[in-house]
């Protein structure tokens, strides 16, 4: 990763998570979220109201899958940062496609409770069509017309796929790669087009203490159980709520 980072909305000294830890932060908050999603939703005593804010209701499965909104802005912005840093960006979307597909009968099972669902795809798609863009970005950055073509079609393609955040999702990763390099202008642009999930927003905290460092994660080991993280922890909680609350 790179030492030279773009003004953040921190001072240094909270500078403090490197990309490893951010990976970290987005995986406990994304199984954080599908477990309210898969389990909680299917577990009563989980839908009843602990506390109200202004007038409005939270349950202990609307508390959960609120935190879990913040999953998705982290993982846009390591997938800009994986892109600029990658020593093999072929490689690179190659892996996302990959676990794009080995995710998909998961994703169905957790919403259909079946290996096909086509109304929705999972978000590793959204995350490839993203990288297609960063791609026709930067190949087509002398030829403007061609780059916005490429965004339109892809644009397209996202809102036929119905893949997890939709065409927004997508807009969305569009607008980390552009402000990549002016932190500040991405949070608050981020924070404006995520207003109709505003919870997320709070992800721009974790994303401007980012340190610029690689972290702990070295090896392909490490690497791939990030990858693998999102259809295996899918899998468990299906699992889990086959057997507790479907059989």
């Amino acid at each position: 990763m790179s030492s030279k980072l773009p003004p953040s909305i921190f001072p240094a000294r909270f500078q403090v998570l490197s990309g490893s830890m951010l990976k970290v932060i987005a995986c406990i908050a994304m199984l954080i979220d599908h477990t309210g999603a898969i389990i909680l939703k299917l577990y009563p005593p989980a839908l009843n109201t602990l506390f109200y804010i202004n007038g409005k209701g939270y349950s202990a499965y609307r508390v959960v899958r609120d935190i879990g909104r913040c999953a998705f802005p982290i993982f846009c912005f390591l997938i800009v940062e994986g892109f600029l840093h990658t020593h093999d960006r072929r490689k690179y979307g190659r892996n996302l496609l990959l676990f794009a597909l080995i995710s998909e009968i998961p994703w169905n099972y957790m919403f259909a409770n079946t290996w096909h669902y086509a109304d929705k795809q999972n978000v590793f798609f959204t995350l490839f069509l993203g990288y297609l863009a960063f791609c026709a970005l930067e190949y087509f950055w002398e030829t403007p017309w061609m780059q916005l073509a490429s965004l339109l079609a892809l644009l397209g393609i996202s809102i036929v796929l119905h893949a997890d955040y939709g065409w927004r999702g997508f807009i969305f990763l569009v607008l980390m790669y552009l402000l990549r390099n002016e932190k500040v202008s991405q949070a608050i642009v981020g924070t404006c087009w995520l207003s109709y999930e505003w919870k997320a927003c709070f992800a721009f905290i974790s994303i401007n203490m980012y340190n610029g460092k690689r972290g702990f994660i070295h090896g392909k080991a490490a690497k791939y159980f990030f990858y693998l993280f999102y259809p295996l922890h899918i899998t468990i909680l299906v699992i889990i709520r086959n057997i507790y609350f479907l059989s």
